[in-house]
C-alpha cells in the first residue's frame, strides 16, 4: 500500500468515523525538526550534566550503555505469536530501539546506529504488527517511531522511507478501522498505551502527513481522557500496582511527548486525581520492597521511571523514596529489562538521589473505583508495620473477587499475601473463558481470580458478588490507632444483610482486623482467610503460630468465642491453575445464626506476643476517624 493511496483514505476515514474532535492544535502549529520525541536536538547536554554531577545517574547511564552492547549482539526480534500476541516481541523491539538509539544519541557510535538501523528495518519488514490485539501495535509504533525520530538525520533516505511506510501502514492505518480501535472509548490501560503508540507514529511522520498527524494527536488528546478520569477523586488506579506501571507510564509518556511539542498538555494533568496518583504508586509499596499486588498485579516491586516526571512535575523528591532503593548502590543493572529505562534520564531532571529525604506521612487513602487504604509506622525501620487493604468490584477491568483483602507486613516479612497474576496465556490455552466477567463465569472458578485465595471473608462456601461495590468508609491518620474501615455488604448480597470491615494499626505494635456482620433469615458458615507463606501451627482453640526464617506472627482470634482453627490448601483445583509452592491460608470457620449481628475480631501480632499490652477491641463505629473524612 501505497503512503498517497492510505493518506487519501485517512482523511475519509477521520472524516466519518463518526468520532467528532476537537481541534487542540490547530493547523498553526510548529513543532521542531528531529529529534521531537522526548528529547530535542542538544538537550543530551542536560542528560551529561547529571551523570556528571551523580553516581547514580552515572551508573545507570552505563547500565544502558552496556545492555546495548549485548543487544547489538543479538539476532533482530523475529515475528513469532504466542497464542494470540505479539506483545513480547513489541515490548523486546521497544527495548532494543530505545536503548540503541538513546546510546547512539549519548555516543554517536556508530555500532549503536547500526543496531538501531536493523532493528527497524527487522520489524518494518513483518506483514503486520498484529493488528487484532492492538496493544501488540501501538507499542511496536512506539518503539520504530522513536528510533525514526531519533535517528533520523543519519538514517539513508531508503531506510527512512521503509521505516516510514511501516509506521503509516501498520501502525496508524489500523488504528482507524472500527474492527481494530474499540480502545478510543476504553476507560482503561488499553486506552491509555494505543493512544500514546499511535500518537508517537504521528509525532514520527508529522512534517510528510501534518493534516494526518493533527487528526491522530488531537483525537488522542480527546480520547485519553477517559481513562485519565479513573485517577479521581484522589489518584488510586482502577486495575492496580502494575497495571499503573503500564497505563500511567504511557499516560506520561503521552503527556511528555505534548509537552516537548508544544509546551502544553491541554490541560490533561488537571484532570482529577492524576497528579495525586504518584502518592499512590509509593505507598503501594511495603518495607519489603514487595507491592500490595492485588488484581492482576504481580508479587515482585518494580521500577517506574514515571515517578521521575511526577517528581519533577510536582516538585517534590520524597515522592522518589521507593524508586531510589532501586537504583542506589549497584541496583542500575538490575532494571535493564525495563524496555523504557532510558526515559528516566529524560525525566529525572538531575535529581540527587542520595539526597532524597523520606515521605512525611504514613497514611495514605484513595476513594473512586477501586479504593485502598495504606498504613505503615515508618519509612525508614525495615521492620515496620505496613498494611494495605481495599474495596472496589470483581467488576473492574482486571478484577479478582478480593474486595476487602490486605496485605500486611512486619519484621522485615510479609505475613499476609496476595498471590496476585496469573499468566494469562497459561490460562488461554486451556481455553478458559478467561475475560468472561459474568457471575457464574469460569474466571471465577480459577483460585487466584476468588475470594477463597484472598484475604477476605467467604459466606457459605459462595463466591463474592461480581456486582458488587465496596466503598472506603472511614481512615484515620492518628499514630496510635491507624486504620480504615470499609462496607462490605454488595459484594455478600443475599448472604448478608450487613458486613463491614476495619483493619487498624494499634500503637504501632499489632494489627486489628474486626468486621461486623449480620446474618439474614438463614444460619450462614463464615470463613476467614489469610493467606501466607509461612510456616503455620494452630496452637490453640483461637490461636495460630506463624514462622518465616526464624520471625513470628502470632495470629489471635478475639472473637467469635468459638470459632474452628483451620488451614487450607493452595494446591491447584483445576489443571489449568497455577502451582502455589510454599504457601498456605489460615483462618477460621464461624457458625452465625440467622437474624443474627456478629463481630469476628483478630489480631496479628509481630514477634512475641508475651508482654504486648492491647487495648479492648472497640466497634468500628467508635473507631477514630480524621475529621476531614465523613463515614
Amino acid at each position: 500500500m501505497k503512503t498517497t493511496t492510505f493518506f487519501i483514505t485517512a482523511l475519509i476515514l477521520m472524516g466519518f468515523s463518526g468520532y467528532a474532535q476537537t481541534d487542540f492544535i490547530g493547523a498553526s502549529r510548529k513543532i521542531p525538526g528531529h529529534p521531537r520525541l522526548l528529547l530535542l536536538k542538544g538537550e543530551e547536554a542536560g542528560i551529561k550534566k547529571s551523570i556528571a554531577a551523580d553516581v547514580t545517574w552515572d551508573k545507570m547511564n552505563q547500565a544502558i550503555l552496556n545492555e546495548s552492547d549485548a543487544i547489538i549482539k543479538l539476532a533482530p526480534v523475529e515475528r513469532i505469536k504466542v497464542g494470540r500476541r505479539l506483545l513480547d516481541k513489541s515490548r523486546e523491539s521497544l527495548r532494543r530501539i530505545f536503548f540503541l538509539s538513546y546510546a547512539w544519541r549519548m555516543t554517536k557510535e556508530d555500532k549503536y546506529f547500526k543496531g538501531a538501523e536493523k532493528e527497524l528495518l527487522a520489524v518494518s519488514a513483518f506483514s503486520d504488527w498484529n493488528p487484532s490485539h492492538f496493544l501488540d501495535v501501538a507499542e511496536m509504533t512506539m518503539a520504530v517511531s522513536i528510533g525514526y525520530d531519533w535517528l533520523y538525520e543519519a538514517l539513508p533516505e531508503q531506510s527512512r522511507s521503509i521505516i516510514k511506510e511501516a509506521i503509516i501502514n501498520k501502525g496508524i492505518e489500523p488504528s482507524m478501522e472500527p474492527k481494530y480501535n474499540s480502545w478510543l472509548k476504553a476507560n482503561h490501560n488499553w486506552n491509555q498505551v494505543c493512544n500514546a503508540g499511535i500518537a508517537y507514529g504521528a509525532i514520527a511522520v508529522y512534517e510528510d502527513h501534518p493534516q494526518l498527524a493533527r487528526n491522530i494527536i488531537n483525537r488522542s488528546i480527546q480520547s485519553i481522557d477517559i481513562p485519565m478520569q479513573e485517577y479521581g477523586p484522589d489518584g488510586t488506579y482502577t486495575e492496580g500496582y502494575g497495571y499503573w506501571g503500564y497505563g500511567t507510564t504511557f499516560n506520561v509518556l503521552f503527556i511528555s511527548a505534548l509537552d516537548k511539542l508544544f509546551g502544553e498538555d491541554f490541560g490533561l494533568t488537571e484532570k482529577p486525581g492524576f497528579l495525586k496518583t504518584a502518592g499512590y504508586l509509593e505507598n503501594m509499596t511495603g518495607p519489603t520492597g514487595s507491592p500490595f499486588n492485588y488484581f492482576d498485579s504481580g508479587s515482585k516491586g518494580e521500577l517506574n521511571s514515571a515517578m521521575f516526571w511526577f517528581a519533577n512535575k510536582l516538585k517534590n523528591p520524597s515522592l522518589l523514596w521507593v524508586e531510589r532503593n532501586r537504583i542506589m548502590g549497584d541496583q542500575a543493572h538490575k532494571q535493564v529489562r525495563d524496555r523504557v529505562l532510558p526515559s528516566i534520564m529524560i525525566w529525572s531532571a538531575g535529581v540527587g538521589i542520595s539526597n532524597i529525604a523520606p515521605p512525611k506521612e504514613v497514611v495514605w487513602a484513595g476513594s473512586g473505583k477501586n479504593p485502598v487504604a495504606l498504613m505503615r509506622t515508618s519509612w525508614i525501620d525495615p521492620n515496620a508495620i505496613f498494611v494495605g487493604i481495599k474495596g472496589g468490584s470483581p467488576s473492574l477491568n482486571h478484577g479478582h473477587m478480593d474486595a476487602g483483602s490486605f496485605v500486611m507486613e512486619a519484621s522485615g516479612v510479609r505475613w499476609a499475601m496476595d498471590f496476585g497474576a496469573q499468566g494469562y496465556e497459561s490460562l488461554e490455552s486451556k481455553g478458559v473463558d478467561l475475560w468472561n466477567m459474568k457471575q457464574n463465569s469460569q474466571r471465577w472458578q480459577v483460585l487466584r481470580y476468588n475470594n477463597m485465595a484472598h484475604n477476605t471473608l467467604v459466606v457459605n462456601n459462595e463466591l463474592q458478588k461480581v456486582s458488587g461495590k465496596v466503598p472506603l468508609t472511614g481512615l484515620s491518620s492518628s499514630s496510635d490507632f491507624m486504620n480504615a474501615t470499609f462496607d462490605l455488604t454488595g459484594v455478600y448480597d443475599g448472604l448478608l444483610r450487613k458486613a463491614n470491615r476495619g483493619i487498624a494499626i494499634i500503637d504501632s505494635k499489632y494489627v486489628e482486623v474486626r468486621d461486623e456482620v449480620e446474618t439474614a433469615d438463614s444460619d450462614v458458615t463464615i470463613r476467614w482467610n489469610m493467606l501466607t507463606s509461612a510456616k503455620v501451627d494452630i496452637t490453640g482453640a483461637n490461636k495460630a503460630a506463624l514462622t518465616i526464617d526464624g520471625k513470628k506472627l502470632s495470629l489471635q482470634v478475639q472473637e467469635p468465642a468459638t470459632v474452628t482453627m483451620k488451614t487450607w490448601s493452595t494446591n491447584p483445583a483445576h489443571d489449568y491453575d497455577a502451582a502455589n509452592p510454599g504457601t498456605i491460608l489460615v483462618g477460621f470457620e464461624a457458625k452465625i445464626p440467622a437474624n443474627t449481628k456478629a463481630v469476628l475480631t483478630v489480631r496479628l501480632i509481630p514477634g512475641e506476643s508475651q508482654g504486648i499490652r492491647m487495648s479492648p477491641s472497640k466497634p468500628l463505629q467508635q473507631w477514630k476517624q480524621d475529621s476531614n473524612r465523613k463515614r
